[in-house]
């Protein structure tokens, strides 16, 4: 997929926080049916979800049954679960002006009908920001399509620009999304420290959070980079240093740019190689 950059900023990045809220609660009905199927797995790998462009859609990873594999996922575009069996789709609910509870009742019994764990007894080992639909409320999306629309193209412009990192990288890892806080990335393995400390950078985009009220570009390390002596980094690049330590580029910075694609790549390329110099790789 080349994703056109140019069509980015039809709705302003800092206009996606409602309908990136309610997405975020949205997309753990998503993590709830992987956890509820799936065996456990190192850093919660389970739970990982993939971008899946076409459909402007978070899915999850595969569920094997007995004669079909199963992958749930969330539609942005059309605010609904969707079950593919597969990877054809094969049935739909749309969340907007529903409750949990109906949800649940509506998943559960489709789940069982596939021969699959519902999700009821499932509690998530993270917790999300407040919101009315944890408290019995409906969800409400009247008036957010456009934003759901211009949040989904933020994604692609995501994946598109981390597979050409990997690419670039001559680097077999995957890119996924993380459903603890809906961001996207890849881990770029760097090998350990002398004593066997692992070493590793992870470039990604978030679609905003306590930090910023937009989408941003990030990268972040492990072993967590030292505030002391960091290199100047070009606009629309800046350090971070609140909660975390990284560099990040927001949305609105990269999208006043004439060839915003150009600027992210840049971007990224210029603090992966920093990481690298501080982790010594």
């Amino acid at each position: 997929m080349r994703f056109d950059w140019s069509t980015l900023g039809a709705k302003a990045p800092t206009a996606l926080v409602r309908a990136r809220n309610v997405t975020h609660h949205a997309v753990q009905w998503v993590v709830k049916a992987a956890r509820a199927n799936l065996p456990a797995a190192a850093d919660d790998e389970h739970a990982n979800l993939v971008w899946d462009g076409a459909r402007a859609a978070f899915i999850s990873q595969p569920i094997p049954t007995a004669n079909a594999e199963i992958r749930i996922g969330f539609s942005l575009r059309r605010f609904a679960l969707i079950i593919l069996r597969n990877n054809r789709d094969l049935d739909e609910y749309e969340l907007g002006g529903r409750k949990d509870a109906s949800v649940a009742v509506w998943f559960d019994s489709a789940m069982r009908v596939l021969g699959l764990q519902g999700v009821g007894e499932i509690e998530l080992p993270y917790t999300l920001p407040s919101l009315p639909v944890l408290r019995g409320s409906a969800y409400h999306v009247s008036g957010e399509s456009e934003a759901l629309e211009e949040l989904a193209r933020w994604y692609d412009a995501a994946a598109d620009l981390l597979a050409g990192v990997v690419a670039a990288q001559n680097l077999e890892v995957p890119v996924l999304c993380h459903p603890r806080h809906l961001n996207i990335n890849v881990q770029l393995g760097l090998g350990a420290d002398a004593d066997g400390s692992p070493r590793s950078i992870a470039v990604g985009m978030s679609p905003g959070d306590e930090h910023y009220a937009q989408p941003y570009f990030y990268l972040r390390t492990t072993p967590r980079l030292k505030q002391a002596d960091l290199p100047l980094i070009a606009a629309p690049g800046r350090w971070h240093m609140q909660g975390f330590v990284g560099a990040v580029a927001t949305a609105e910075d990269i999208i006043l740019h004439s060839e915003p694609q150009a600027t992210a790549v840049e971007f990224l390329h210029t603090v992966i190689a920093i990481g690298r110099a501080r982790l010594g790789v």
